[in-house]
């Protein structure tokens, strides 16, 4: 059945109560109330007149601590980190560093610096979430789909109050054969609820991809194969052949778009990665070819092995023992794709209200056998640059967000420090 019969209605009518209604269930327009009042209040304190259409940036000095440059590997001793206007103006030794006077200071002594981390595949459907994640040290993300646009809702309250959500990149609504009760939540889906096969046509890709682009998404998400989360799944069954995602990624790209595709069996790798996909996400059962293909399109690999280790720790026995049994074959294809050169990205796939730090990401990808210093890329600039914020996230250099975390102890000599960041700075405010 072809969708195109039935026109959608306008988008200029549309758009902008449905991002509303996003809002609303994210739980976004009541933070941005608060945050509007509590910056009002303080500006009234210090006798300025708050700009309610201004993100709230700050101006702060992080001081003596161990400043880990993940790009490079240095490590500088006694650093002083200079953020103004929520970005880094120096960043360096003590002694070659310009402190500016007046400004706020975070003592960082006996402790170790970081940019703050980047986590490539996580659920935010919610204001609280959102700040949970950030304060658990991801101060970027990438969205992997909510049900109603909730993350473009996020993405929203990031830029306008970024102590309050990671910069995000926004995924929209999941392109999926059943789109569930997704559809009741836009107009220019409603058609897609008369397909007895579900989207699983050309056009029906196409129309929801369109949809997710015109409502604001900055990627796309599909699919080829069925979840390992729900025990009735079949996670090697194949719901989209290579035809199919194909179009997924072709209508994404008219959009200036990547597409994230949640991948289990290596069939279905390898056709997501034949068909063009930007990332690789969970990818238990990559094979060797899949990997090298993915090395030479540079096709990033997003393992979510802290979800994927979540499965073992579940009640039910079904999803125990798959985790018991994916876990292993994970760890053995991540560390496949590390020693072939593909790129790797951490992202926990956090969901259902709970947030795990992104710092366990990093820590499993340890265990899975990266050098510590590699791990931390994946959370640092290598997962910045799959969400195209390479010059913005994943480094504390000139120019660079003034987004940091302080740990205690040394992450290169243990890294599961990261997963409790004694502080969290977020544009240049410390949290």
């Amino acid at each position: 059945m072809c969708v195109e019969n039935t026109p959608p209605p306008p988008s200029r009518l549309t758009r902008r109560g449905i991002l509303a209604g996003a809002a609303a269930l994210a739980g976004t327009t009541a933070a941005l109330s608060a945050a509007g009042t509590s910056a009002a209040a303080a500006a009234e304190r210090n006798g300025r007149s708050a700009d309610s259409g201004r993100a709230t940036t700050g101006d702060l000095v992080i001081e003596g601590g161990t400043l880990l440059d993940p790009a490079t590997g240095e490590v500088t001793e006694d650093a002083v980190v200079v953020i103004v206007d929520g970005v880094v103006r120096a960043a360096g030794p003590r002694s070659r560093t310009q402190v500016p006077e007046g400004v706020d200071v975070l003592d960082a002594h006996g402790r170790w610096i970081l940019p703050g981390l980047v986590e490539a595949h996580i659920h935010l459907n919610t204001a609280d979430e959102a700040k949970e994640a950030v304060l658990k040290g991801a101060t970027s993300a990438r969205s992997g789909s909510t049900n109603f646009y909730q993350d473009i809702a996020v993405r929203e309250l990031a830029r306008q109050v970024p102590q309050l959500a990671p910069r995000m990149r926004a995924a929209g609504i999941f392109v999926t054969p059943d789109l569930g009760d997704t559809i009741l939540a836009d107009p220019d889906l409603t058609p897609l609820a008369k397909l007895r096969n579900g989207v699983r046509s050309l056009d029906a890709l196409r129309r929801v991809v369109d949809v997710n682009l015109d409502r604001g998404a900055d990627v796309i998400k599909t699919r080829v194969n069925e979840r390992a989360g729900l025990p009735e799944q079949d996670p090697l069954a194949q719901v989209y052949d290579r035809e199919q995602l194909s179009a997924v990624v072709a209508a994404a790209r008219r959009g200036g778009s990547g597409v994230l595709c949640h991948s289990y069996s290596e069939k279905g790798c390898h056709d997501a990665v034949m068909a063009g996909v930007r990332s690789v996400e969970h990818g238990v059962f990559v094979g060797e070819r899949t990997l090298h293909e993915m090395r030479r399109r540079g096709t990033y690999f997003t393992p979510t092995l802290t979800a994927i280790a979540g499965l073992a720790e579940s009640s039910n026995p079904v999803l125990a023992e798959r985790g018991r049994t994916y876990l292993p074959a994970l760890e053995h294809a991540v560390l496949a794709a590390h020693e072939l050169g593909v790129p790797l990205a951490a992202g926990t796939d956090s969901s259902g209200g709970e947030v795990d730090p992104i710092g366990r990401e990093v820590e499993l990808m340890r265990a899975a056998g990266l050098p510590a210093l590699d791990a931390i890329r994946t959370a640092t600039t290598g997962a910045a640059k799959l969400l195209g914020i390479e010059g913005t996230a994943g480094r504390l250099a000139r120019g660079f967000a003034g987004d940091a975390v302080l740990v205690d102890g040394d992450p290169l000599a243990d890294v599961t420090v990261l997963k409790s960041p004694v502080h969290v700075v977020r544009s240049g405010i410390a949290l």
